[in-house]
């Protein structure tokens, strides 16, 4: 019987292969999880009792700006490592983390404005509308939190200079999960907005 050897080259790609296709089934289960939400907010709004023409808070809007430049800093830090430029990663992970705590400060800002109007996820004011805004946005803040700890891991690695131009897959999939949770409350946030 042959045995084959695989060179360390090849268990490296095999690995990240991998790696990057567990991350891929998670974002897209993630996905689904957040399509069945919002179909079911889509079927509910036909309740007599659904709140028509809701405001969205105008600290979404600013969270939304912000997770949306994130992506960017990810991306030129992910850039930034792959060029072997370590201060320039280092400046755009630091961003990105900032711009992850903004989303979120803001996010609280917005369910403060929730609240501020009237519109509880509880309690004899609360209704079926706000009841899914809370938990489809309160879901997405978790998500965050995931990703902002994914971040922090990746910021960790950088500092012990795990990441260089010939070794990037833990930025690459970090940077990949930071995306799709951008590309999520983009989604989440178009959809509150116009629908």
């Amino acid at each position: 019987m042959e045995k084959v050897l695989m060179s360390v080259q090849e268990h490296n790609d095999r690995n990240a292969r991998s790696k990057k296709m567990l991350l891929w089934f998670a974002m897209i289960s993630m996905f689904m999880m957040f399509a069945g939400l919002t179909s079911a907010y889509v079927v509910s709004s036909s309740r007599p009792d659904w709140l028509k023409n809701l405001e969205m808070p105008q600290a979404f809007l600013v969270s939304t700006v912000a997770i949306f430049i994130s992506s960017f800093t990810f991306h030129f830090a992910k850039t930034a490592v792959k060029k072997g430029n370590h201060s320039g990663a280092t400046a755009m992970l630091l961003a990105t983390l900032a711009l992850g705590v903004l989303f979120v400060v803001s996010q609280f800002y917005g369910f403060s404005e929730f609240v501020a109007n009237g519109l509880y996820l509880t309690g004899p004011a609360s209704n079926i509308t706000t009841q899914f805004l809370y938990v489809i946005i309160v879901l997405h803040l978790v998500h965050l939190f995931a990703g902002l700890l994914v971040l922090l891991v990746v910021i960790y690695n950088h500092f012990k200079h795990k990441y260089n131009p010939s070794q990037t897959l833990g930025i690459e999939l970090g940077a990949l999960f930071w995306h799709f949770l951008d590309f999520l409350w983009v989604y989440l946030f178009l959809f509150f907005y116009f629908y």
